[in-house]
């Protein structure tokens, strides 16, 4: 809650549950010591914008309460009105997975919401785009440069002759060679490959540039793992620079380029039409969060998620280190039993993932998010989660999985922005949605990223490069539900292509980082 009207020019702080003995300041700049609340509370120092003040007087290993949830406890008696930075927080012992509740409490199904479309690119299999690319997958970072060559060939001879078709894009990865490609773990990268040559935004058209010698050859790749739907040689064209018919680097380009334009002619035949909006498949991700993130523009997502399951799409969120300190509240969302399981288990492969590495969810907070307010990850956590909205969830996916029903889902990933981005699309997603407090220029080539700003200030001062700002909630100017609908008729918009990203504008596209948990050789 505010402390004050906005318009007042008085200083604000924000206070999310009543049970929270620390608020964060919310006036740029921050406030200096003797300041005074409208409430009475008056800081005993300068506290910068988006940092903790403690609301009453907190004693040495006392709870520090945000959100209603325990995020540290007290490494010193802490002062009314003092600043709480991250060294004054001790991290709790994470929720422990084997107590945690099932499906106890189920939302029930908010009501539909009928009569919205957007135009997209229908496929075949039912799905529909928000783009019409072609994707030129490849089996192993050996042909890269080969095929960014070629890329550059293509957008400069052949993309002029196809005007209905929006690019192309070289699915370059470090996988494919060098690597264990037989180890348990090899499923997740061999099934991320596989899964984004299928992203709806590619049409259906599958190409793959392989070398010939790799590991995981482009038969393995098209065939994929046990979970996927396998593709037949005879469903995608294959090319190997190895073969004996390329003599020269000019014959290896000749032949990419004659199976582009024969994948590129296809594609062009493509229209945008009314598509239900049931048929888009939605990735929400934070990146540079800070304090405000869970109070501002996550929140306003989670209000849109909601949105776009009452129309029956498909929305997910990840990041599982920002998930695992806040589980205890998504196990009871769990649709079933089940589904609430397969919460669980992803969870635990991936504590038992970063105790292998000889570390834990500590290392997550960046720098960034520091300066930005977050004393930790468990209160990064639960800011995180309310990118969720209030939906039941639907399924859990491992990583790189494609979902099998539509609703909230969670997809597991690492929260790093760009793995989390790249296996997103391996599982489907036709456009993302990314909320950033300090600032990233983050992009992606196969799909279109909003990039919401959780500060006015951000926004102010990238107002090139933010697409919408959630800022306005922490000054009252707007609420949650005002912001959500704007992002919610933001998205239906850039689906269709009536409004384009800034980081399409202006072309910044961040490269694919496949997760691959399994030993490089």
């Amino acid at each position: 809650m505010l402390t004050s009207p906005a318009s007042s020019g008085q200083p604000l702080y924000i206070k999310v549950h009543e049970e929270d003995n620390v608020a964060i300041v919310v006036n740029d700049q921050g406030l200096k010591a003797g300041t005074r609340f409208a409430d009475g509370l008056t800081l005993t120092e300068h506290v910068p914008q988006g940092h903790k003040v403690a609301l009453r007087a907190i004693a040495a290993g006392g709870a520090i309460v945000r959100y209603g949830e325990i995020i540290g406890y007290a490494e010193r008696d802490i002062t009314q009105g003092s600043w709480i930075d991250e060294s004054l927080v001790s991290l709790p012992v994470a929720p422990p997975l084997e107590s945690l509740p099932l499906a106890t409490r189920v939302p029930a199904p908010l009501p539909p919401l009928e009569g919205y479309t957007f135009d997209g690119y229908l496929n075949d299999d039912g799905s529909a785009g928000t783009k019409n690319l072609l994707g030129i997958t490849t089996s192993v970072h050996c042909v890269a440069g080969v095929v960014d060559h070629v890329v550059k060939l293509i957008e400069r001879d052949l993309l002029p002759r196809y005007p209905n078709v929006d690019g192309v894009v070289a699915l370059n990865h470090l996988y494919g060679c060098g690597v264990a490609i037989n180890a348990p773990a090899a499923v997740i990268p061999i099934r991320t490959i596989h899964n984004i040559a299928l992203n709806p935004n590619f049409g259906g058209e599958i190409m793959v540039v392989g070398l010939g010698c790799e590991k995981l050859q482009p038969e393995r790749l098209l065939t994929g793992t046990p979970d996927v739907q396998p593709l037949t040689m005879e469903a995608a064209s294959v090319v190997r620079l190895q073969d004996e018919q390329h003599v020269g680097f000019g014959a290896m380009v000749d032949d990419i380029l004659q199976t582009a334009d024969r994948h590129l002619q296809r594609l062009n035949r493509r229209r945008r039409q009314p598509c239900p909006v049931s048929s888009l498949v939605v990735g929400m991700q934070c990146g540079g969060s800070d304090a405000f993130s869970g109070v501002t523009a996550n929140p306003a997502v989670g209000f849109a998620s909601d949105l776009l399951v009452r129309c029956g799409a498909t929305v997910m969120f990840s990041e599982v280190t920002e998930v695992r300190d806040a589980i205890h509240l998504l196990t009871p969302r769990a649709a079933d039993e089940q589904v609430g399981k397969r919460l669980l288990e992803e969870m635990a492969w991936y504590d038992n993932y970063l105790e292998q590495g000889q570390t834990d969810r500590s290392a997550n907070p960046s720098p960034g998010n520091k300066k930005g307010g977050l004393a930790n990850v468990v209160e990064k956590a639960l800011g995180s989660i309310a990118k969720s909205g209030r939906s039941a969830i639907a399924e859990v996916l491992s990583p790189g999985q494609r979902p099998t029903r539509r609703g909230l889902i969670f997809a597991a990933t690492p929260a790093s922005d760009f793995v989390c981005g790249t296996q997103q699309l391996a599982s489907g997603i036709t456009l993302q949605v990314f909320t950033t407090g300090r600032g990233t220029p983050y992009g992606l080539t196969a799909v279109p990223v909003i990039k919401m700003a959780t500060r006015t200030a951000l926004a102010d001062r990238w107002h090139d490069l933010i697409d919408i700002n959630a800022g306005t909630i922490a000054t009252g100017e707007a609420t949650i539900e005002q912001v959500g609908w704007q992002l919610f008729e933001l998205i239906l918009d850039v689906a269709s292509g009536r409004k384009q990203t800034w980081s399409d504008r202006w072309g910044i596209h961040n490269a694919l980082a496949v997760f691959n948990p399994a030993p490089v050789t």
